[in-house]
């Protein structure tokens, strides 16, 4: 008999997953072209040439044991420090192999985050609309999950609906940005408001309040947006990076954590950080990639290629009557669904095989969102789908 908690997690599984699934089921009787999976953000672009060149250099050129062996559970020391060199040069900072810990992606990075700070009933901060996967990840250490809502029509975090809750249990804020599911980007200001919010609050409960950071987008950002690198903005800063989106390798599981050299209790985050990598059954991140991405760090996809989709996508929603606000990043659409049950909404679309994800599944109802990270020709093929949809309704 399995667990009662994972009872539950099982009856809640995964919808993204779920339409996942029911892509392919649709494809069988329909034809792969002529089903539009807008379900799943699994990246279509291909990984830089580099990677490949990367890895045959490396499998022909090195060791086996430096290959495919151990090494300490934080990863490779000289990969470490090519990455915060890498980091330094972006982001005029002065950190060092010691500021990270390679990490399973970002997913395997919050974990280990959260099984480093998190004590029982501590919570944790976050507003929606947000990636469903944060509520497991904070209850698998014994926290709870606090969600504070954004402004409906911007998606700008509620800074004011923040503060008031913030309380004596609160011990780290999490934020998405570029954003899944919105594709919104935080701005230098409100980076800024939200540290010196925090600064005070931290004073006012004499506490520690850590801000992390989600990136697993942060180099697909269009039309000349920057999204602010919150180690030069909070003390108490850390930051899961993952090289999924980046650089198309999304089953490769290969990221980091960085810490702010200033945070409270820096020179213990550090090891609790790498024994949480091996006690959680990560051990340490894949060992080739980790040597991949050291020869890969000025590398990345064509960002152009996902411009282009979104350009397409939302235009022509925005055009037959839905309203969206428009992303600056990553590759989702995050419009508000015709009706206002989204997950009816979400089922009429599957009569016209369109594939979407309802916006309660982000905590966010009334919305819908759409990955555009699949080909220009499926999206371009899947617009008189909109039309027919939107017909229904408007």
């Amino acid at each position: 008999m399995i667990s009662n908690k994972m009872k539950e997690h099982v009856s809640k599984s995964s919808i993204i997953r779920a339409m996942f699934e029911e892509g392919k089921r649709l494809a069988s009787i329909y034809g792969e072209e002529n089903v539009f999976d807008f379900s799943l953000g699994n990246p279509n672009v291909e990984p830089p040439e580099a990677i490949k060149k990367a890895v045959n250099e490396i499998i022909s050129e090195e060791s086996p044991n430096m290959v495919h062996g151990y090494m300490s559970n934080s990863g490779y020391e000289d990969v470490r420090a090519k990455i915060a060199e890498n980091i330094n040069k972006k982001y005029n900072l002065k950190l060092t192999e010691n500021n990270l810990v390679m990490t399973c992606g970002a997913a395997g990075g919050l974990n280990i985050i959260f099984k480093t700070l998190l004590n029982p009933r501590d919570e944790v901060i976050t507003f929606s609309p947000f990636f469903g996967e944060y509520e497991n990840y904070v209850d698998n250490f014994g926290g709870k999950l606090v969600i504070v809502p954004s402004d409906t029509e911007t998606f700008e975090p509620d800074l004011n609906a923040l503060e008031q809750s913030i309380n004596a249990k609160t011990k780290a804020i999490i934020i998405n940005s570029p954003n899944n599911p919105t594709g919104i980007i935080y701005s230098e200001k409100l980076i800024k408001d939200l540290s010196q919010l925090l600064d005070k609050k931290q004073e006012q409960l004499g506490t520690s309040i850590y801000l992390i950071s989600d990136e697993p987008y942060r180099e697909i950002a269009y039309d000349g947006v920057k999204v602010p690198y919150i180690l030069n903005y909070y003390r108490n800063s850390i930051v899961g990076y993952s090289y999924s989106k980046s650089l198309s390798l999304p089953g490769e599981r290969i990221g980091y954590v960085v810490c702010s050299s200033d945070m409270d209790d820096f020179k213990d985050v550090m090891p609790a950080l790498n024994v949480a990598n091996r006690i959680l059954g990560f051990v340490n991140a894949p060992s080739l990639f980790q040597r991949v991405i050291a020869k890969c760090l000025d590398s990345s996809v064509d960002m152009n290629i996902y411009k282009k989709n979104r350009d397409l996508l939302y235009n022509h929603l925005v055009k037959i009557g839905f309203s969206c606000v428009k992303p600056e990043g990553a590759f989702y659409l995050f419009p508000k669904s015709l009706i206002a049950d989204d997950v009816e909404f979400a089922k009429e679309a599957k009569k016209f095989n369109l594939l979407i994800v309802p916006g309660s599944s982000f905590k966010c109802p009334g919305h819908f969102r759409l990955s555009y990270c699949i080909s220009y020709d499926k999206i371009e093929k899947s617009l008189d789908s909109f039309d027919k949809l939107a017909k229904k309704y408007l």
